[in-house]
């Protein structure tokens, strides 16, 4: 039984019901001896907190997109089939561009949000240059079967969930593409193919989105295998112009690093509540040695590079959760790298889908500005943007954007540079 799927619900309802009913009809019509009778009471009450810690679970579960399947939950998933020393383009010598055409097949993908703005479709990718098997959703704007199109490519975001997240998150909880739909019918965002690779690889820990010889290759399954996958099946631009990564708390990290580390794959890149040093993240495997620390910061990346990369981001988060680390990235760009900073008030909510759910459009108006995808028609203040290569170390500065709905569910852990 699916742990996202109806009937698991449906069965950890009625089971909540059972365990409430239970003790109600048989408390008093216990039979037998005293220690006997005292057992079972002990054992109706401890079903009944179970069941119910098990229905809080499952609908926060369904909620965020925590946890995809049982394996993702007891830690028991590993997609990794190998993970060689692919040296520092992570390629390990392979010419990418002579590999055979990816083929793959897809199909419809269902649950809460997979079909309310057309289909998501999914498919089982095996990544020939990262040794990652794993599923990759994407979502087609629609425009896509529009005849008017047919000769037309379009621009591609991956999209890059929290840990522990689902791939299925931008979709599911985030509503991203039930969102952007109008707006891209109207042509106010751009029509973006989007793109949601699984960032959870290993049992039990985050892999930091980094290559690690002999436990993953995170980094080329994202940045390679799953681009090239996508351009051999899709009408889409091709990289660097084209594409985009955008993430939400451990995925926004992972969506900066990326995009600063490879200017000749992604053009942008978004961070909400993300961070910079891996130690942001308890459970990544970046942050268990100072040598990866400083290898996956995308601070660090930029001060250090020989040549400031060509990417524009754009980072948001609230003070102690994203907002520092996006000061931090601004203080050490420069031009032609661009940094827009925003800071949420802790009144827009805390570390949740209910923060970065009303900055799904915004961040997408701004993706449209800065990839030269047109102009949006609607001016939204806090999606304003610079030209694609401004002449400025930072293209906007940092600005207040308005609350956001929602309340916090947990607090936020500090964010630090």
């Amino acid at each position: 039984m699916s742990l996202t799927g109806t009937p698991f619900l449906c069965t950890t309802v009625l089971l909540s019901v059972v365990a409430l009913v239970l003790p109600l009809a048989l408390w008093s019509r216990m039979r037998g001896p005293r220690p006997l009778r005292a057992a079972a009471r002990v054992l109706m009450l401890l079903f009944a907190q179970g069941t119910a810690v098990t229905l809080v679970f499952v609908l926060v579960n369904n909620q965020n997109n925590l946890y995809d399947n049982w394996g993702d939950l007891l830690g028991t998933g590993d997609h990794v089939r190998r993970a060689a020393d692919l040296g520092r383009d992570g390629t390990g010598g392979i010419a990418v561009q002579r590999l055979p055409r990816v083929r793959q097949s897809f199909r419809p993908v269902g649950g809460p949000g997979m079909r309310a703005a057309g289909p998501v479709r999914v498919t089982q990718l095996e990544g020939r240059v990262s040794g990652v098997n794993a599923e990759v959703y994407v979502w087609l704007p629609p425009q896509y079967d529009d005849p008017a199109y047919r000769h037309h490519a379009f621009p591609v975001v991956e999209l890059l969930p929290g840990y522990p997240g689902s791939a299925k998150a931008w979709f599911g909880s985030l509503r991203a593409a039930e969102q952007l739909l109008p707006l891209m019918r109207d042509g106010r965002v751009a029509p973006f193919v989007l793109v949601a690779p699984r960032t959870n690889l290993l049992a039990g820990v985050d892999t930091g989105c980094a290559n690690i010889p002999g436990r993953v290759n995170a980094d080329s399954w994202l940045s390679i295998d799953v681009p090239k996958m996508v351009k051999d099946n899709f009408r889409v631009q091709p990289a660097p112009r084209g594409w985009a990564v955008a993430g939400y708390s451990a995925g926004g990290h992972c969506a900066v690093k990326l995009a600063v580390a490879h200017p000749d794959r992604y053009r942008a890149a978004v961070s909400m509540s993300g961070y910079n040093d891996p130690i942001g993240e308890r459970d990544s495997l970046t942050a268990r040695t100072p040598a990866l620390r400083a290898a996956n910061n995308p601070c660090s990346l930029l001060r250090e590079a020989a040549t400031p990369p060509p990417v524009a981001l754009y980072l948001s988060g609230q003070s102690g959760d994203g907002y520092q680390a996006g000061r931090a990235l601004e203080s050490a760009a420069a031009a032609p790298t661009t940094v827009r900073v925003v800071h949420l008030p802790r009144g827009a909510g805390g570390h949740t889908m209910a923060l970065w759910r009303p900055q799904v459009t915004t961040v997408f108006r701004w993706l449209t500005q800065q990839m030269g995808q047109g102009h949006a028609t609607g001016r939204d203040p806090s999606a304003t943007g610079a030209a694609a290569t401004p002449p400025s170390p930072s293209s906007a500065g940092s600005t207040h954007a308005a609350p956001a709905s929602g309340t916090a569910s947990r607090a936020a852990a500090a964010r630090t540079p």
